[in-house]
């Protein structure tokens, strides 16, 4: 297929597949194939250009996982409008922020979510707060033009550091990832049944729904990602491909073993994989997973493919750049630094974000030199594959010493007792910087100094953290990650902590 914009994606795909199934929202059984995507796509448009959503107007959804998220966000796309994901977890404060930032005309919501947008909307731009039911129309409306680079989202990111920032994502975002993923590896097509567990707020149920329409794949939504029932699911509905992040590998090789592990379709698992357990995802459910790497500010940029499989395998490799993108790695000068050498992995392509909304100087820092600047520090080998080696702001600096959060992290997920675990860097007088863990554990947790030992059997004696905090949870990002941002606010990282080099909790 050969298309630039969503619009371009729905309206070729309900032509080519009209009665293929293209969404299967397991939560209520929903079931809409291409025609009826495109049909009731243009319902909404027709219900938002009555109440005056016009080209370039900026309206916010706050949904579930339910139908009328896509179907919305499709609409806007026919009015060449754009949207503004409202993470269904906001409260007034951050709620405001989006709103607020975005400049949205208009907000749909769930009614669970209604009063706390009403609540929010007389300090924002925003005129009315709706349901979706209020935007179904009896008439069908006819796509308006719409361009690659019009923007289609402002999309925020979790906000690790400070306020979230609004990514400008054009048409063209969304249709180089989606038609990525069909003309290379995994080549998606007809054949194929994609499952996403993620909520729609965040862009991976957003660019499944393209990569559905660019393919013809049946898309099945889940309601959430639950752990205990995820494999079940994938076994139910016949999936072939998915993608998952964060924790989701860790946390569904936490599960009990089951005879039915490798009774399932899939062919393929795209994922952030840790390195130490990859082996292990394997062998338990039969098939090969891959590595991929992308940002919210750029989609799919690096993917392992078939022929780098086998030698990738733990090695921490995120594969080769997609063939929209060229990466190099650079050093603090943004110049290419010599094969095996570590530094920050920089980006250009096809369907990057245009920008950051409303924010000149966040957006010139990002693209300097003329590259996407990741914040991630990789390495690249002599045959040009690319590993990843650790967040730039999650370096910690002890002693002259540089310590990766995510090296930590793995490590003490080693641990049987350990569920979940958060590195961060605790300023210190003396060495710069000291390392703290943030842990929770299956049941009842094991001494701190058990921990300290364990992780001292795996890393360098500099590494092993100082400073130990027991948690019952931390809190996520959408994509399955520690909110390190919401842990940082503390005013003192050391404060009843178990303290290593004195034995005693502070």
């Amino acid at each position: 297929m050969n298309a630039d914009t969503l619009v371009a994606l729905v309206t070729q795909a309900a032509r080519q597949w009209p009665e293929r199934t293209a969404w299967h929202f397991d939560a209520t059984g929903a079931r809409y194939t291409f025609a009826e995507v495109d049909e009731h796509s243009g319902r909404f448009a027709a219900g938002l250009h009555e109440l005056g959503v016009r080209t370039g107007d900026r309206v916010a959804v706050m949904l579930r996982n339910q139908p009328e998220f896509p179907l919305l966000w499709l609409a806007l796309a026919k009015l060449g409008a754009v949207v503004v994901p409202v993470n269904i977890n906001y409260r007034e404060f951050d709620g405001a922020h989006v709103l607020r930032h975005s400049g949205a005309r208009f907000a749909v919501a769930a009614g669970e979510f209604v009063e706390l947008l009403a609540k929010i909307a007389p300090d924002t731009a925003v005129e009315r707060v709706l349901t979706p039911d209020a935007l179904r129309s009896d008439t069908v409306r006819e796509a308006d033009p719409v361009v690659a680079e019009q923007p289609m989202n402002i999309q925020y990111t979790s906000g690790t550091t400070g306020a979230p920032k609004g990514c400008v994502l054009p048409h063209r975002y969304w249709t180089t990832l989606a038609l990525g993923l069909t003309t290379g590896f995994p080549s998606i097509g007809t054949g194929d049944v994609l499952l996403t567990a993620q909520p729609f707020h965040y862009i991976d149920p957003q660019w499944n729904v393209a990569l559905g329409l660019a393919s013809g794949a049946t898309l099945v939504v889940l309601d959430r990602f639950h752990p205990s029932s995820f494999w079940d699911k994938v076994r139910e509905h016949g999936v072939t491909w998915f993608y998952c992040l964060g924790l989701m590998p860790t946390l569904l090789l936490r599960q009990p073993p089951s005879p039915a592990d490798r009774a399932h379709k899939v062919r393929a698992i795209s994922a952030s994989i840790p390195p130490e357990l990859h082996a292990e995802l394997e062998q338990r459910w039969g098939v090969p997973w891959y590595e991929a790497f992308g940002m919210t500010e750029s989609g799919s940029d690096l993917r392992v493919s078939e022929a780098d499989h086998d030698v990738a395998v733990g090695t921490g490799c995120i594969g080769r750049p997609t063939r929209d993108r060229e990466v190099i790695i650079a050093g603090e000068d943004g110049k290419p630094l010599p094969r095996g050498e570590t530094g920050e992995l920089l980006i250009r392509g096809l369907g990057l974000m245009q920008g950051y909304h409303d924010d000149p100087e966040a957006t010139a820092r990002a693209f300097t030199g003329g590259w996407l600047h990741t914040g991630d520090l990789a390495r690249m080998d002599a045959e040009g594959r690319v590993y990843y080696v650790g967040r730039t702001k999650d370096m910690i600096r002890r002693s002259g010493e540089n310590i990766s959060a995510d090296e930590v992290e793995r490590a003490l997920l080693l641990h049987p007792a350990v569920r979940l675990a958060a590195v961060l860097a605790v300023p210190d007088e003396l060495r710069g910087e000291e390392v703290k863990a943030y842990v929770v554990c299956e049941g009842e947790h094991p001494p701190p100094s058990e921990l300290a030992e364990f992780c001292a059997g795996q890393l360098a004696y500099f590494k092993v953290p100082r400073f130990w905090t027991f948690a019952e949870d931390l809190p996520l990002t959408p994509s399955e990650r520690v909110a390190k941002g919401e842990l940082r606010k503390a005013a003192d990282l050391r404060a009843g902590a178990w303290d290593r080099s004195t034995g005693q909790w502070r």
